[in-house]
Order: structure tokens, then sequence, then C-alpha cells
């Protein structure tokens, strides 16, 4: 699990292993369903988020 904190005190989680995709769900609710991203297109939103991604510049 990794957790992502937000401003304030949200955070997200990457939870679980499903092949392919990267279940994210709302730190503050872990028995709360979990948005099915796919590994590629979260990998992506993470690295504009962090400034890594070219397009982000």
């Amino acid at each position: 699990m990794r957790r992502w904190p937000c401003p304030g005190t949200v955070y997200v989680e990457v939870v679980g292993h499903c092949p392919g995709l990267a279940p994210v769900r709302d730190g503050k609710n872990p028995h709360g369903p979990a948005l099915l991203v796919p590994d590629a297109a979260w990998r992506a939103f993470v690295a504009g988020l962090t400034g890594e991604c070219p397009a982000a510049r």
C-alpha cells in the first residue's frame, strides 16, 4: 500500500494487487470502494503531479 498526502488531512491509497491496474481509494475510508486505474495511466498521473512528466513543465 502506498499513500499520497494531499493538502489538509486528505490522502489516497493504492492498495492490493490487480495485474495491470492500480486500485485507488480514499485513505480515510479503507473499507470503501476502489477506483481501478490502468497502471500506465496511474504512473502518468503521478509523474505529472511530481513534475517528472515533460508535459507538466
